[in-house]
């Protein structure tokens, strides 16, 4: 098989010699570990913009200053001692902040938000709010802060910490909160209207959705707490947006009509606070139409446009209206394949598409004041890396702003003028550059060291294989051993996820991979990722081939990796293990169980087992429902798969997960031991989807030992 390798054919990240390096511990590597917080690669401590100048700050643990964009000149702004002065509880650093305009910053305090100006060294306000407030959003004047307590939404302001703005009794019932469990780009329920004068928020209303139970251990009788949870093809819950008008106190819902279930997806005000935008999606996920409709009476106007797929539409971003011009609209869409930019006006006509080509917006950055040019993120250069755009709206001219290799994330100064810029590649731990935008030129900020210099690192080495359709490139990485001996045959442990919104192989600091692998490279073992088809940032039709067949491409692929590792005279191919979490964890008991010749070892995490336990909004969207497709939900149910398992397996899971529940892999081992096929499993009392914490160690060493004493 003819390898093609993209990056510095074989990166060395440390010269030290296999002897004189410095070994791992997990508490060195993995997230709750003693000691991963000082291999962190350097960084600056809340470095952002400050608004509407050439300006920008960051913090010390006791000072904030202010730098200067063009002559790099420093100011003292604030000190923790004149904080302190002021503020009647003390802090120990200077609290997170944002800017408000030049001068005014907003301190995040504990039961506070404090609005503080600089020049003067003194507090304009403070909006209070209860210690139980969750969901904060201050409105665009910054003058009220909307949030939540359990299932009802408030309002602060300078002279009232609790306004209230719903009263629901029916605990079924929640407003201001996230819906549609988190799917279509929704992070939040909360939609401040431009100037703040009105507060669209979203009404959940499940109880329709049967209860779920999970249970809590921590009693000495355990107790029964339920969730709401729509599996496929079930019943589920019915979302409203309502409209609060704050001077009235009056809320009104818009009329988004019928069938109720149905997906209302990427909320937008027009900038006059006069109409709502909403990209409404049927529950096949196939049909988008975005809507207009009156923020005062709440009436559907108009459609303005519709979008629809033979397999899936995916609203995932909100319109955003030029800043000089209120009739029209940026939109986000993969109709073509790739997820690009379109101009609008607001009857809905498509004036042009800005971008176009085989490839993708990853990131809608914005405009410069002027509304002259929009920035972007894409994957033009490369799908394994990121780099950012200036594309001025009147002659379409585009640059890329973005030189290095690698993987960059971009801050642009609200001028247009300077921009921030966070990158990494494989041979760059991170660097923090200063870019003129203008002169096109750049000064580093920051150059972090390589913190791992004294340790054993193995290559890293990423490369391209052909997929199993023959034509499709996919890309992979691999780690070898420090030292490693070609004539040597060393075990594989290839790591997993393989489904959508999930890349795993980058040009940035480590390839991407988890410190976890590196460490399994430093004890001997190869550690190799492929992002099959299915996974993101190659676009729709990249993605949609899953579509009804979860498993089927995505293991045809995976295998592809393995006849390339295979093919390597120092891969010993009967020692191939396999770990992943949650998808991934799909995926390794998949590969365990369809391929037992290829697999000796696997470590699913969290895994979905049979897709008619998962949730709605994903798992329609993949899989249609259950009654649709069912060759395909019994084709990829696992539960068929038992009596093919050979390999040693191990599954692990959260007590209490509410993404994956329990009910998978409790159902997969009970046919199991119906079948008289030894398995292993694990269970983390109290943990949910992720065993995070100091946990997450115990668990790393468990996933360790498992493939050191099988593998």
């Amino acid at each position: 098989m003819k390898r093609v390798v993209l990056i510095s054919l074989i990166v060395f990240l440390n010269t030290i010699s296999f002897a004189q390096g410095k070994i791992f511990t997990l508490d060195d590597v993995i997230s709750g570990g003693k000691n991963v917080h000082s291999f962190y690669p350097k960084s600056i401590s809340n470095l952002k913009w400050v608004k509407a100048s050439n300006s920008y700050s960051y913090t010390t643990k006791d000072q904030l200053i202010l730098v200067n964009a063009k002559n790099r000149k420093e100011k003292t702004l604030l000190t923790i001692n004149e904080l302190n002065k002021i503020l009647t509880d003390s802090v120990t650093r200077i609290p997170s902040h944002q800017w408000i305009n030049s001068s005014d910053l907003i301190l995040n305090l504990a039961n506070s938000k404090t609005v503080f100006d600089t020049k003067k060294k003194e507090i304009k306000y403070c909006i209070s709010f209860p210690a139980e407030a969750s969901n904060l959003e201050l409105d665009p004047s910054y003058q009220k802060l909307a949030y939540t307590i359990e299932n009802n939404l408030f309002i602060a302001t300078p002279e009232f910490s609790k306004i209230t703005v719903t009263n629901e009794i029916n605990l079924d019932i929640k407003n201001g909160q996230t819906y549609h469990r988190n799917e279509f780009g929704i992070h939040d329920g909360i939609f401040w209207s431009p100037k703040g004068s009105l507060l669209a928020f979203a009404r959940k209303d499940e109880s329709m959705v049967e209860n779920y139970p999970l249970v809590n251990i921590e009693s000495r009788e355990a107790s029964l707490e339920n969730i709401k949870y729509p599996m496929a093809g079930m019943k589920s819950h019915e979302a409203t947006i309502g409209v609060y008008n704050p001077q009235s106190g009056k809320t009104m819902f818009l009329e988004t009509g019928e069938p109720k279930e149905q997906y209302l997806t990427n909320v937008a005000w027009s900038p006059d606070e006069k109409k709502i935008y909403i990209a409404v999606l049927n529950r096949e996920q196939n049909h988008m139409k975005l809507n207009s409709y009156c923020a005062e009476t709440g009436e559907f106007i108009s459609t303005l446009f519709e979008e629809q797929d033979e397999q899936y539409v995916e609203p995932e971003n909100p319109m955003v209206f030029l800043p000089n011009n209120a009739s029209q609209f940026i939109w986000q869409s993969e109709r073509s394949g790739h997820n690009h930019l379109y101009l609008y006006n607001t009857d809905g006509k498509l004036i042009e598409a800005l971008t176009e080509g085989t490839w993708e917006v990853t990131n809608f950055q914005g405009f410069d004041d002027a509304g002259e040019n929009i920035f972007y993120t894409s994957t033009e250069k490369s799908p394994i890396e990121r780099h950012t755009y200036r594309q001025n709206l009147g002659t379409g001219k585009k640059t890329c702003l973005t030189k290095q290799e690698g993987t960059h994330n971009t801050r642009i100064a609200s001028t247009g003028e300077y921009a921030i810029d966070y990158w990494s590649n494989l041979k760059t731990p991170r660097k923090i550059d200063l870019i003129d935008l203008k002169k096109e030129s750049s000064i580093t900020l920051l150059a972090a060291e390589n913190t791992y210099a004294d340790y054993q690192i193995g290559a890293t080495e990423i490369f391209t294989i052909k997929a199993a359709d023959d034509s499709t490139d996919l890309y992979a990485r691999m780690i070898t051993p420090p030292n490693y001996d070609p004539n040597k045959k060393y075990p594989v442990i290839v790591y997993v996820y393989g489904g959508p919104h999930a890349q795993l192989v980058h040009n940035r600091w480590m390839g991407g991979a988890r410190m976890w692998q590196h460490f399994m490279a430093q004890k001997g073992y190869i550690a190799f990722t492929l992002d099959n088809r299915g996974s993101a940032g190659r676009g729709q039709l990249f993605e949609e081939v899953i579509h009804r067949q979860l498993g089927v491409n995505e293991m045809a692929d995976q295998m592809k990796g393995i006849e390339y590792l295979k093919s390597l005279p120092y891969v010993d191919s009967t020692r191939i293990g396999v770990h992943g979490w949650s998808f991934g964890g799909f995926m390794t008991t998949s590969l365990m169980t369809h391929y037992p010749e290829t697999f000796k070892v696997g470590v699913a995490g969290g895994p979905v087992i049979d897709w008619k336990y998962y949730e709605i909004m994903y798992g329609e969207r993949y899989m249609d429902m259950p009654d649709e497709n069912p060759e395909g939900y019994a084709a990829s149910n696992l539960l068929n798969q038992v009596e093919n398992l050979e390999g040693r397996l191990l599954l692990i899971h959260g007590a209490i997960d509410p993404v994956v529940v329990w009910q998978h892999s409790l159902q997969f081992i009970r046919e199991c031991v119906k079948q008289g096929k030894p398995v292993d499993y694990f269970v983390y009392p109290r943990h949910e989807h992720n065993v995070l914490g100091k946990d997450r160690v115990h668990l790393m060493d468990k996933v360790t030992r498992y493939f050191d004493d099988f593998l």
